[in-house]
């Protein structure tokens, strides 16, 4: 007796290693994606007709244009260590455990990515001037904050923190709990499941969350300049030093402004070139 066939299989599109690409989208779709492509396209654009390339060597090696770019990577890299330490904590317990308040918690620690810049700045400045909450305390401890590369550090993290923790407590969601569950019925201390289990697998986050902390650390202009000031070598940022070239000559904020936006875009593709999708295209199912 003869077997039966094998049912045929329909013809498909050709198969992708990239997870979504190849779906054929709508006009109306492609038309909004175009839109939106330009709106954040031509302003850069704009940005790269403005410099006036003849001058652009001499304005970037111009001593305050370097000490501004020093000041604002070294200020940067410590603030997102910063948001490293204390953003994986919080996003551990705003994910891993459970206790009264959580949300609204966690809707507080999100409320610097809404603040106005000026208002970010005035409410740290309320809590370490002279004349904040903490300002007899800092006096008598003989800290000064305000108008020190201190307050730089302290702006930046402010306004980075809600970037790390949203990246780690998305990572952790995605990731479950059943590994970690498992590992503590066998015995595991809470320190093993972490150190052994939770931290090798949030790696890829954990890179990421400091980079996107580094990148938006690096552009932070408006609660700096509010509780920094904007002192030459001191907490002139590579952001203040912009505002203030757009002053006097534009030719030279747009030189200044191409930088940081390399720097930026360096930083960010940094960030997704691991991820699935990212800049190396993802790996899809294969």
């Amino acid at each position: 007796m003869t077997a039966p066939a094998a049912p045929r299989r329909r013809p498909g599109p050709p198969h992708t290693a990239r997870s979504g690409v190849g779906v054929p989208q709508p006009v109306p779709i492609l038309a909004l994606a175009a839109l939106a492509a330009c709106a954040v396209l031509l302003p850069l654009a704009a940005i790269l007709l403005a410099v006036p390339w003849s001058q652009a060597g001499a304005l970037l090696t111009e001593q305050a244009s370097l000490t501004a770019l020093r000041l604002s990577l070294l200020t940067a890299g410590i603030s997102a260590m910063i948001c490293l330490a204390l953003g994986l904590p919080l996003a551990l317990v705003l994910t891993r455990t459970g206790f009264p308040g959580r949300s609204l918690l966690r809707a507080v620690i999100l409320v610097p990515l809404v603040l106005p810049p000026v208002v970010s700045g005035l409410a740290l400045l309320m809590t370490v001037g002279r004349r904040g909450i903490l300002g007899p305390l800092l006096e008598q401890a003989g800290i000064q904050v305000v108008f020190t590369p201190a307050a730089v550090v302290l702006a930046q993290v402010f306004v980075s923190l809600p970037f790390t923790v949203l990246t780690l407590e998305g990572a952790l969601t995605a990731l479950g709990t059943d590994a970690e569950r498992v590992a503590a019925t066998l015995g595991a201390s809470p320190a093993t499941v972490l150190t052994r289990i939770t931290l090798p697998r949030l790696a890829p986050a954990l890179l990421t969350g400091t980079i996107l902390a580094f990148a938006r650390s690096l552009g932070e202009f408006g609660a700096t300049l509010t509780v920094a000031g904007s002192l030459e070598g001191s907490t002139r940022t590579l952001p203040l030093l912009i505002y203030l070239a757009r002053e006097s000559d534009a030719g030279s904020a747009a030189v200044l402004s191409l930088l940081l936006i390399i720097v930026a875009l360096g930083v960010v593709l940094l960030a997704y070139a691991r991820r699935p999708g990212g800049a190396d295209g993802g790996r899809g199912e294969r």
